[in-house]
């Protein structure tokens, strides 16, 4: 089926310029089979692990340890260096974003989790620290093989400027961006909440309404750092072909962060 292409952003902010002051940097990241290195930007690829830091593990009940006693070894989910994906959401003092989960759905996780998806584990390093990687990782001890073991991708990037769902706009402007995105969306939205995996952006809100998530640390209003997509190339499936999104404190990116589903 043929899709109507985006506008650009400088089309877009043409015919609505009161969007401007809520456009946000995004990377897409267009994953592709194949066997990336340990010091390449991927999905599901091998992490440039120290090897005197232990791996994450998670020992948290799931239907196949309903005791959680047996601790399994996280799986690398996505690795960005910076240089392939500059952007206002990396910290001054980092260049790698590296994301693991636990292998298994969690039905009664940790508060900052979310509810029904695997337990997310994030890390910011500067890669020239890592001197002495890991060669091979650990292997989890138990998993659920149909949606959380990605298939190892490299990723192409493209940078594009996102906007913000119609509710989460003042009101006065939710009218016309909702006519742009009929004129526009040949009954799908192409002008907001860009879809995919991507770091930055703005998040889907399809199901429920927005949701203003706080910093539990400093109480700041959390913005999405990171965007997992259900997709055949990966092989991952969250929810019900649904995204899984991790948010971050913008005033202090060491603050603990939270993941949603959606």
């Amino acid at each position: 089926m043929t899709r109507t292409p985006r506008p650009t952003p400088e089309a877009i902010l043409a015919v609505l310029p009161e969007l401007a002051p809520h456009a946000r940097d995004a990377v897409l990241l267009h994953p592709e089979r194949a066997e990336p290195g340990c010091r390449s930007s991927s999905i599901g690829g091998p992490l440039l692990w120290p090897s005197d830091e232990p791996w994450p593990e998670c020992d948290l009940p799931d239907e196949n340890d309903p005791m959680g006693v047996l601790a399994t070894a996280m799986v690398p989910v996505a690795q960005i260096l910076r240089r392939d994906a500059p952007g206002p959401w990396w910290p001054a003092d980092v260049d790698l974003l590296q994301i693991l989960w636990c292998p298994n759905e969690h039905w009664d996780p940790p508060g900052r989790q979310a509810d029904g998806s695997p337990v997310v584990e994030l890390r910011w390093r500067r890669a020239a620290d890592v001197v002495g990687p890991v060669t091979v990782p650990p292997s989890p001890s138990r998993y659920d093989e149909d949606c959380y073991l990605p298939e190892a991708c490299t990723i192409s990037t493209e940078h594009v400027t996102d906007f913000p769902f119609r509710e989460e706009l003042p009101t006065k402007l939710r009218p016309r961006l909702q006519e742009l995105v009929r004129e526009t969306g040949d009954g799908g939205d192409v002008v907001t909440r860009l879809a995919g995996w991507k770091l930055g952006g703005w998040p889907t809100w399809h199901l429920t309404h927005p949701t203003v998530l706080s910093c539990g640390d400093c109480g700041t209003a959390m913005t999405l750092l990171f965007t997992v997509a259900s997709d055949d190339e990966t092989g991952v499936v969250v929810g019900r072909w649904g995204d899984l999104r991790i948010f971050t404190c913008p005033a202090d990116h060491r603050h603990a962060f939270q993941v949603d589903l959606h």
